[in-house]
């Protein structure tokens, strides 16, 4: 599905969350934006340590929106990830390379054939600990490829269940990415240590 981009950046500060939000005990969270949320979450499902995930809507100024909504570029939201995870079994630093290798980061505001701001790339921290995690690992990855990386790197806000419809997507429709495969930068190669089968995909949702 093709969807236009959003000319008008959110810039009103988000709201409060409806709920907290509260995953399996001694378990951390993390959010991601990557593109498509249906293969952005089947990539972490992936990764020995995750223990919960959910896709949802964040980043915007609209309580509890739809995905209809949210496709009308009318919220801000980005389509997410939230991530539990087991900081015994794997490191927010692991989380954050399957992030880069499960998207282009050097695309603004587009996945592939997936326009809008909804699409856009973004990490979301819930703490000191991530936001410097978050920016020590883009500098990192901004040595890995020739354009600029255009992720956001900013404080987690309200999170948005999205449909029930929309969760683990892929595991119920029996298909291993989506429709529209993401090339990497030119400058390197995605690794063959992404977490996916072949190259990481993206696509409508």
């Amino acid at each position: 599905m093709f969807k236009l981009r959003n000319r008008n950046t959110a810039t009103r500060p988000a709201l409060a969350p409806p709920f907290e939000g509260h995953g399996p005990d001694g378990a951390e969270r993390a959010t991601f934006a990557a593109g498509c949320f249906w293969g952005v979450e089947s990539a972490f499902r992936q990764v020995h340590g995750v223990l919960q995930t959910a896709v949802g809507y964040t980043g915007g100024h609209v309580p509890d929106p739809s995905y209809e909504r949210v496709c009308r570029h009318r919220t801000g939201h980005a389509e997410a990830v939230e991530v539990w995870f087991d900081p015994a079994l794997v490191s927010y630093a692991q989380l954050l390379e399957t992030f880069w290798r499960t998207h282009n980061p050097t695309t603004r505001n587009r996945q592939g054939l997936d326009f809008g701001s909804q699409y856009r790339s973004a990490i979301f921290y819930h703490d000191a600990g991530q936001q410097e995690a978050a920016i020590a690992s883009r500098d990192a990855e901004q040595q890995s490829v020739k354009r600029p990386i255009v992720t956001q790197i900013t404080p987690a806000s309200a999170f948005y269940r999205a449909e029930e419809y929309h969760q683990r997507y892929l595991e119920k429709h029996g298909r291993p990415g989506c429709a529209v495969t993401i090339q990497p930068p030119a400058s390197r190669p995605w690794p063959a240590s992404s977490g996916t089968t072949g190259a990481p995909v993206a696509g409508d949702s």
